[in-house]
């Protein structure tokens, strides 16, 4: 290969990364600027402009919290039924959709108590303090719940 061909092929190449350069590159968009007052207002020097308050949307709970808020229903109204192992099957996929639902470890704890297993009853109840602390309705029940599971333990068998 001579000189100048290698020169020819040299430049080619070259130019052909740089434009496989630039075609890759990406524009950044600038910020912006505040729209300047119109001519006729009144200008305020020292008045702080003062952004709208953004209102966070609402959180709506998801598919799982929906599907476990429903078993939980379900799995009230069977511990209501007295169908207890029922309940706690119920209760227990409740849980793996939403963890977080304070909810289904107190009828879980419910379920427990019934059956005479204090210790699971404990141990749900315990999660259920956890869940729904600062909850105004539900607090108070998670403490009769605890005293009833205590009366339950101390109790002769």
């Amino acid at each position: 290969m001579s000189s100048s061909n290698f020169k020819w092929l040299l430049i080619i190449l070259l130019a052909a990364t740089g434009l496989v350069t630039i075609g890759c590159a990406t524009t950044v968009p600038l910020p912006v600027p505040p729209p300047l007052p119109s001519p006729g207002s009144p200008s305020k020097p020292d008045t702080a402009v003062i952004p709208e308050e953004r209102k966070e949307p609402e959180e709506r709970p998801g598919p799982r919290a929906v599907a476990s808020l429903q078993m939980t229903e379900q799995g009230r109204v069977l511990l209501e039924q007295k169908k207890v192992d029922d309940a706690i099957r119920v209760f227990e996929r409740a849980v793996s959709l939403n963890s977080s639902n304070g909810q289904n470890y107190y009828y879980l704890a419910e379920a427990w108590l019934i059956k005479r297993n204090i210790k699971q009853a404990e141990e749900f109840n315990y999660l259920a303090g956890i869940y729904l602390e600062g909850d105004q309705t539900w607090m108070p029940k998670v403490e009769d719940q605890k005293n009833r599971i205590k009366k339950s333990f101390l109790a002769p068998q």
